[in-house]
């Protein structure tokens, strides 16, 4: 994995950021435009780092489609990318540097929902738009939402609701939780405590954990005294690779069911053969064999990162972020924050950006794109990339909450 750190200038024509310069067609672009920069900051080191990493190459492969088609309005299109390393204290000074110092005029990024939070704001005081990738936390949309802010990922209730009744109807509802110790996974906590107890069910216990942590032997052995029927694991990363190995270690698996609100497979990949097992939810999956576009998107990506990966949801996040903006653009026919805000509400995906079934949209009360959940099984004997077993695709608009409870209010200017 390449660590980053400065800020990385990504321009048409480039693959992986390593590879060398290849020839490419010419392109023309408006006469005297200046290329129109976009930053985007994602942790590309640390916990997130494997998630960072992916959502970038998305970001990648969509500049260089978009530029292959002359850019955005006739201007070619640089991306700047800048290593948050999950933290929202420096999220916040990458997000100024991007747009006070090398005049990006839209930003985009987040692993960390800690990070999207902060940028939330530094990109409200600024007044352009911010298309968060991958930062859940409900305030992104909610209560902390803002004009100049978009989603691409699901929100944490999304998450929850898209596996809750699934874990509660196959194993009862006496359920213990081990919680990251910051913004994604209390919103996460409380979504899944909320809606257990809408079904009946009741939450034995919720163990905070540090980001980073190491050593989960007491919140797993605080969770064993429990006896739970389910042990919720909101980790994730890193985090959860070494969670779910101790969890196996301690053989929890042998004495209730383990699930999650959220895996990637980036994780599903690290986990040893043992610790792969339990119910998830993912945002986007790599075999969907009758939805269009999906095979020759996965193919493509393979061809580009010729490294024997595949695309997760994170690279998706990442690919549909940088193309919604350009549509957006495109659609206002304009880079003016408030009409390019205007321009994204209710703006529906094409099949060929959005890669999934149902309709794909932002919702024009708190700008959260209506994309679907995969909820499902860890496959324990599958080998890479199929490792994942999705039981169903929730609509966006069925996990959803309705605009009603989010708590959003848009604040235009005047």
């Amino acid at each position: 994995m390449k660590n980053f750190t400065r800020r990385d200038v990504i321009k048409a024509g480039l693959g992986l950021t390593a590879a060398p310069l290849v020839a490419t067609p010419f392109l023309t672009y408006g006469a005297g435009e200046k290329p129109l920069r976009i930053g985007m900051h994602d942790p590309l080191t640390g916990t997130y780092a494997a998630e960072g990493e992916s959502e970038t190459r998305g970001a990648k492969l969509a500049l260089a489609e978009i530029n292959a088609k002359g850019g955005i309005l006739g201007r070619k299109v640089e991306l700047l990318i800048e290593d948050d390393a999950a933290n929202a204290g420096l999220a916040a000074q990458k997000a100024h540097k991007l747009i006070e110092q090398d005049n990006c005029e839209i930003i985009m990024g987040a692993v960390s929902s800690a990070t999207a939070l902060s940028v939330n704001q530094v990109a409200h005081q600024k007044g352009i738009v911010y298309m968060v990738t991958g930062g859940h936390t409900d305030p992104v949309t909610g209560d902390q939402c803002h004009w100049t802010t978009f989603r691409i990922c699901t929100t944490t209730y999304m998450l929850a609701n898209g596996l809750a009744a699934t874990l509660y109807k196959k194993f009862g509802g006496r359920w213990y939780f081990i919680t990251p110790d910051y913004a994604y996974g209390h919103s996460l906590q409380a979504a899944y405590a909320k809606i257990l107890k809408s079904m009946g069910g009741t939450v034995l216990g919720n163990s905070l954990s540090p980001l980073g942590t190491t050593d989960f032997s007491s919140y797993l052995i605080a969770a064993q005294q429990t006896n739970p029927q389910v042990l919720v694991l909101l980790v994730d990363g890193q985090d959860l690779l070494n969670c779910m190995k101790q969890a196996i270690q301690f053989g929890l698996q042998k004495k209730f069911a383990i699930g999650g609100g959220l895996s990637e497979l980036e994780v599903l990949r690290a986990l040893p053969t043992e610790a792969k097992l339990g119910w998830w939810t993912l945002e986007w999956y790599w075999n969907q064999p009758n939805v269009p576009h999906v095979k020759e998107w996965v193919a493509k990506y393979r061809k580009t990162y010729s490294d024997g990966s595949y695309p997760s949801a994170r690279t998706w996040f990442g690919y549909a972020g940088l193309h919604a903006i350009a549509l957006g653009v495109e659609r206002a026919k304009s880079t003016n924050p408030v009409k390019l805000a205007k321009a994204l509400e209710g703006m529906e995906l094409p099949p060929e950006v959005k890669l999934q079934p149902n309709k794909v949209y932002f919702r024009p009360h708190d700008h959260q794109l209506m994309s679907s959940e995969f909820p499902g099984e860890i496959k324990q004997h599958g080998t890479y990339p199929d490792l994942f077993q999705v039981a169903t695709v929730v609509p966006g608009e069925k996990a959803a909450l309705p605009e009603s409870e989010t708590g959003c209010k848009l604040d235009y200017p005047g």
